[in-house]
């Protein structure tokens, strides 16, 4: 029996991004087992819960000691992996390193356009070259076009699913809270990644609450906040600054996947380029994306209704997968100003047309 293990160390919407590439993997090898190893807790909770995966490995290879790591990675090799997959985009040599420790026969993987040889992206043995124009979820489908699975012309929808357990916690916080049955409920994501110093890519909070504030008084809406345990204090910052705070709820959850439950609740979702973007778009929520630096062909909310806000600028998109940071080429007011020159006034019109354009239901959208 073929053994499969999948690499997706880097974070929750990157992962989530593989899952139509693993859709198709499994649908062309039925048979063969497929292991996920993870080193963000949101990302295990993901794949725990995905029917096409046997096993989920848990390591935090930020924090664990290099020799720890090692042996770690040494009892995956002990099981004797026909194939490992580099999920895009990794582009660092730990990652390459790790995939050649597995002693996998064959180590699928991209190599890239910047950085390449440095980050020892050599250290694969089946490879595509990235490819600027496509979205990451193409980029992980041309992956298994390497081990013989063909591609359709339509290609599956991000794929997120559920326990019962996440659907009951997440009815008990709606009622706990008291969103009425027919609220017009808003999900908000202020929050981003801070790893690479992806902090420069948020909307200012201030914008946020002054956003909310309009969803609650123009559409007699509730807002609800989301973000993980170190975006609570955003979030309540957030939260202080809307004229009718009541109806405006933090979901504090201690499962990403409860909090997406909740998100359910919502028939708009507004996010900056995050994870919790790609769960709206899993989810199908009409998303209006806020993006800075980053490029919307490759991370724009994938198969689902979407506007994208952005500010084209002689200089974007200007940032790269590589372990490079984000950094701005200027300085003072002039810095970062892809993300700080988008107006409260064009995402609230963005708000506007995708909710005229869809009628919402629980349990369902349809488009007008």
């Amino acid at each position: 029996m073929m053994q499969i293990l999948v690499f997706a160390l880097s974070g929750i919407g990157d992962a989530l991004m593989f899952t139509p590439a693993l859709r198709l993997l499994r649908q062309h090898f039925p048979e063969a087992t497929v292991d996920l190893v993870a080193m963000f807790p949101g990302v295990r909770e993901m794949y725990e819960r995905h029917p096409d995966v046997r096993r989920v490995y848990f390591w935090d290879f930020l924090h664990e000691p290099w020799w720890k790591s090692i042996r770690f990675v040494w009892s995956l090799r002990r099981r004797r992996y026909d194939i490992a997959i580099s999920v895009y985009p990794s582009n660092r040599w730990e990652y390459n390193v790790l995939l050649y420790l597995t002693g996998a026969p064959l180590r699928v993987g991209h190599t890239y356009n910047h950085q390449n040889v440095r980050q020892l992206n050599w250290l694969k043995n089946r490879t595509r070259r990235e490819d600027d124009r496509l979205h990451n979820v193409e980029e992980n489908v041309r992956l298994v076009q390497l081990l013989g699975v063909p591609v359709p012309p339509d290609l599956p929808p991000l794929q997120l699913f559920f326990w019962q357990e996440d659907y009951q916690r997440a009815t008990q916080w709606i009622m706990h809270h008291g969103i009425p049955d027919g609220a017009y409920c808003v999900g908000v994501h202020a929050g981003s990644a801070v790893f690479k110093n992806h902090i420069r890519r948020r909307w200012a909070p201030e914008r946020f609450a002054k956003l909310a504030a309009r969803i609650i008084q123009q559409w007699d809406g509730w807002v609800l906040l989301f973000g993980s345990a170190a975006e609570y204090e955003l979030n309540e910052y957030i939260r202080s600054l809307v004229p009718v705070p009541e109806r405006c709820l933090i979901v504090r959850t201690a499962s990403l996947m409860v909090s997406a439950a909740i998100m359910r609740r919502c028939q708009l979702f507004v996010s900056n380029d995050s994870a919790l973007m790609h769960i709206a778009a899993a989810l199908q929520l009409p998303t209006v994306a806020i993006f800075a630096y980053t490029n919307p062909t490759y991370v724009r909310p994938w198969k689902a209704p979407h506007i994208v806000v952005r500010r084209e600028l002689p200089c974007s998109p200007c940032f790269y997968y590589s372990p490079r940071p984000a950094q701005c080429r200027w300085r003072g007011e002039q810095a970062f100003a892809c993300i700080r020159s988008i107006t409260v006034e064009e995402v609230w019109s963005a708000c506007e047309r995708l909710r005229s354009n869809f009628v919402h239901a629980m349990g369902g959208e349809k488009s007008l």
